[in-house]
Parts: C-alpha cells; sequence; structure tokens
C-alpha cells in the first residue's frame, strides 16, 4: 500500500516544501487540486507543468493524480443543459486529463458537489444520462492518456447526484468503460452510507475500487477523531485493494505537518 497528500491543505506553500515534508514524513505521492496551481490551470505553461513534476520527483514523491477538478473560479457544470456550459466542461475535463498525465499522474478523481448537482426543475433520468454521456467521451481520451477516472460518492449535504456507492457503481456500469472507476473516502461513507465503511468497501470494492480517501467524519487526518480505521484497513486487504491511500482534511485543526504526520502513523499502523 502506498501513502499519498492532497496538497490543499498546504495551500500558499511552494511545490519543493510540500515535496521535502511529504518525503520526510513518508509519503510516497502526492495528489493535486488544480486550482492550487493557477486560477486557470487549464492554460498553465508546459514550462511550469515540467517544473512542477520534477519539484515533486526531486524529493522522491511523485504526482499521482487530481481532485477538486472544476472547483476555482471558472463555472462549470456536469449537469447542465445548457450547451455552451456543458461543452466548456467537458473540453475543461478533457484539459485536466492532460495535466494529469504531464504531472506524472494517473487518477482523476471527480467529486464537485457543486458542479454536478441537480436543479429541482431536472429530470434525473435526463441528466444520468448527459452525464454518463459525458465520461464516455472523457474516457476514450483518459485510455490513451493511461489515465483512470474515478467517480466519488458524496453526501446529500454536499451534492444531490450519486450520493451513495450503490449510485455510483449504477453510472459506472452505465458508462462501461475500463477507465472509469469506483472512488470512496472516509469522510463521505460515515456520513452518506448506511453500513458501516468497511462493509461498503467489501460489497462494492471488488473489481472497481480504484482510489481510497482516507480522513476522519471530524474533516481531520486519520486517527484525529473517533473513527476505527483498521476495520476499513482489514476490508481493503481482503478485497485486494493495492494502491493508493490519499489523506484528504478539511479543516486546520493543529497545521498541515501536524495532521500529515498523524495521518501516516495511524495508516502505516493499520496496514
Amino acid at each position: 500500500m502506498q501513502f499519498a497528500l492532497c496538497n490543499e491543505m498546504f495551500t500558499g506553500r511552494s511545490h519543493e516544501r510540500v515535496a521535502a515534508t511529504a518525503a520526510k514524513l513518508g509519503y510516497h505521492g502526492v495528489e493535486i487540486a488544480p486550482f492550487t496551481l493557477s486560477e486557470f490551470p487549464d492554460r498553465l505553461p508546459g514550462t511550469d507543468r515540467t517544473k512542477i513534476r520534477r519539484a515533486f520527483e526531486d524529493s522522491g514523491v511523485r504526482v499521482i493524480g487530481l481532485h477538486w477538478l472544476l472547483a476555482g473560479p471558472g463555472k462549470f457544470s456536469a449537469t447542465t443543459e445548457d450547451k455552451d456550459l456543458f461543452k466548456r466542461t467537458r473540453e475543461f475535463l478533457e484539459s485536466m486529463v492532460v495535466l494529469c498525465r504531464e504531472l506524472g499522474g494517473e487518477v482523476l478523481v471527480f467529486g464537485s458537489p457543486r458542479q454536478r448537482s441537480i436543479e429541482p426543475r431536472q429530470d434525473r433520468r435526463e441528466v444520468f444520462s448527459r452525464v454518463a454521456e459525458l465520461f464516455r467521451r472523457l474516457c476514450s481520451p483518459a485510455s490513451e492518456s493511461g489515465v483512470t477516472i474515478c467517480l466519488e460518492p458524496l453526501t446529500s449535504k454536499e451534492t444531490n447526484f450519486i450520493n451513495t456507492a450503490s449510485e455510483a457503481v449504477e453510472l459506472i456500469s452505465a458508462v462501461g468503460h475500463p477507465s472509469f472507476k469506483l472512488h470512496l473516502d472516509v469522510k463521505a461513507m460515515c456520513a452518506g452510507e448506511n453500513k458501516p465503511p468497511a462493509d461498503v468497501v467489501r460489497e462494492f470494492g471488488p473489481g472497481r475500487l480504484h482510489h481510497f480517501h482516507a480522513n476522519d467524519p471530524n474533516l481531520l487526518g486519520p486517527g484525529m477523531g473517533d473513527f476505527d480505521f483498521k476495520p476499513v484497513a482489514e476490508a481493503l486487504k481482503e478485497i485486494g485493494y493495492d494502491r493508493w491511500i490519499s489523506v484528504e482534511t478539511f479543516a486546520e485543526g493543529p497545521g498541515p505537518e501536524a495532521i500529515a504526520r498523524q495521518s501516516i502513523e495511524t495508516l502505516k499502523a493499520c496496514f
């Protein structure tokens, strides 16, 4: 099992400093939120992309992929009926495939709750079909680039579209492409599922789970709250998951270094 950090907890710090911190603490990779790179990450010059990749690789840490794909100042929607906005969103996501690959990554986590929510007047079946077609089109360039798109179920407090692993699997099946897989997040499972996260992993993970976010329901890192990660670790082992465990947090707490340190200590103890 390899451990990674999501970089937004270090926002404002240089890539070299983030890489050095991650490497020192024993992380193998960093997962990047595009909005931390540039206001318009799709326009990031090639020279900058090369510098970012080298900043991590020179410290022995690799960029594993991107998440929070549609967050930032731009207006995007994966569910809209507006053809121009939908086209702009698809083109931006296609550019994130390219950015991911050029940074050395291989995973795109699609969460972006606000940019996928359904408006009250919309027909859910039509939205489902439209989103499925969006990802079918994205899977072709992703596959050619060696990138896998991972769909993240999120809680109903964050979005009203794809709230459970079961709903995510339904969309994944509808897309029907090997480059479109499942992503699971501990915080989201704790709040959005009617069963323990370990059971969700066992039921929906086999053959589908391609990426995993570790965090506590209190929005801090593993081991910083009451959630016991050992059953989840055992479930991941049982289904043969041997890919990335990426720490994603949403609260400042004691600061990024302390969060990163306690998180990896907890994960190493569990795995």
